[in-house]
C-alpha cells in the first residue's frame, strides 16, 4: 500500500488528553490548496473500536479503524494515558512499525513519546517528553538517548516533542521542514501562535520574555536586548546597567527568572533573528549576521551551527521562503 505524504493519521489512545488529541488534526486540517500549497487528508483512527475516554469527562469516537493509518505518511500519536499503565496493544504497536518500516513518518506528542518508546521507534535515538516524565521515561527506556531542555527532537523519520502547547512547535516544525515556511507561517498566523517558537531545526528551548510586571528589572533587560539586538555592543553589563543591578545580581536573577545566564539567552535571541532574516530575506551574509547583533558572518556561524545545527547558508536554502502569491 502507498503511504502519501499528505496524509495524516493520528492515533487515539484511551484516557489521551483532549488538548494533545487536538493539536495535529487543528494544524493539518488547514487547507493551503488555495495559495499552492498541501491539501491534506486526516485519518484519525483510535487504538480500538467504540469510544475513548479523553481528559475532563469527554469521550470521543474516532471516525476510522486502526488499519486506516496504513494509508498515512505522516502518524502522530498524540499524548497518551498516564505511563505505568498496560503496555500498548499488538495492533497499535504492529501499526506503527509498520508505519516506519515502509518510509512514514512517526511523531509521538508528549505522553505519546512512552508510546513510540515501546514499539522500539526509539532506541538508538535523541527523543523527549512531558519534563514531568523524564526521569521515569530515563529509566524505563535506557537505550533511548533523553533531551531533557528542548520542545521538540526531530530525528528524521521520528519526532518526539515535550508538554501539550510543544505539540503544536513539533507540528509546524514538521510543516515547515516538509512544505516550507510560508506553509508553516500561514498556519501559525491561522492558529494566532509564533510559527517557529525554537527555529527551523534547531534542538534548543527559545527563552522568550516571561510575562512578568513591567517593573521587573530582568525583563525590562530583556525587553531592552530585543530592542536593540542589532547593536553589537550590546553585552550583559550593559543589560545589568539598564536593570540597575550589579553584574552579579543581573546574573542571578536573570537565572532565577530565565532558567539560563544572560549570555545563553542574548545569543540565543541572536540566532533567531538571524533563522528569521535568512528565511524571510535575500540580504548577504554579513548583513544577516549585523542585523542580528554579530560582528560579521564569520562571528556568527559557530554560533548558529551550534544552536541549530547547520551553517546559515545550509538553513537559509532549506528554509527560504518563496515570493508571497499574487494578491
Amino acid at each position: 500500500m502507498t503511504r502519501d505524504a499528505t496524509t495524516i493519521g493520528v492515533l487515539i489512545g484511551d484516557g489521551a488528553s483532549i488538548l494533545e488529541v487536538a493539536v495535529a488534526p487543528r494544524v493539518f486540517e488547514i487547507d493551503h490548496g488555495p495559495r499552492g500549497g498541501p491539501t491534506f487528508e486526516l485519518l484519525t483512527a483510535g487504538e480500538r473500536p467504540g469510544p475513548l475516554a479523553t481528559t475532563g469527562g469527554i469521550t470521543m469516537s474516532a471516525p476510522h479503524p486502526l488499519a486506516a493509518l496504513d494509508r498515512a505518511g505522516v502518524v502522530i500519536v498524540p499524548g497518551w494515558r498516564r505511563p505505568g499503565g498496560p503496555p500498548i496493544a499488538a495492533p497499535v504497536r504492529k501499526t506503527l512499525v509498520r508505519a516506519y518500516d515502509e518510509g512514514a513518518t512517526v511523531v509521538g506528542l508528549c505522553l505519546g513519546a512512552f508510546v513510540l518508546a515501546e514499539a522500539g521507534l526509539l532506541d538508538g535515538r535523541r527523543a523527549t517528553t512531558h519534563w514531568v516524565c523524564l526521569p521515569e521515561f530515563t529509566e524505563r527506556f535506557p537505550k533511548v538517548e533523553v533531551v531533557h531542555d528542548a520542545l521538540f527532537v526531530d530525528e528524521g523519520r521520528v519526532i518526539t516533542s515535550a508538554g501539550s502547547a510543544a505539540g503544536l512547535d513539533a507540528c509546524l516544525h514538521l510543516l515547515r521542514r516538509d512544505h516550507g515556511p510560508a506553509v508553516a507561517n500561514a498556519t501559525a498566523r491561522a492558529l494566532v501562535v509564533a510559527p517557529q517558537r525554537a527555529g527551523g531545526q534547531a534542538q534548543f528551548v527559545e527563552r522568550p520574555v516571561p510575562a512578568f510586571g513591567h517593573d521587573d528589572p530582568v525583563t525590562a533587560a530583556m525587553r531592552y536586548a530585543l530592542e536593540h539586538l542589532d547593536d553589537t555592543a550590546l553585552d550583559i553589563d550593559r543589560l545589568a546597567a539598564t536593570a540597575h543591578l550589579s553584574r552579579r545580581s543581573f546574573d542571578r536573577r536573570f537565572r532565577e527568572t530565565a532558567g539560563c545566564s544572560p549570555l545563553q539567552w542574548l545569543l540565543h535571541q541572536r540566532v533567531l533573528r538571524a533563522q528569521h532574516v535568512l528565511s524571510t530575506t535575500d540580504l548577504p551574509m554579513n548583513a544577516v549576521a549585523r542585523a542580528s547583533g554579530f560582528t560579521d558572518g564569520v562571528a556568527m556561524r559557530p554560533h548558529f551551527r551550534r544552536l541549530v545545527g547547520v551553517p546559515p547558508q545550509s538553513y537559509r536554502e532549506s528554509f527560504r521562503a518563496g515570493p508571497p502569491p499574487a494578491g
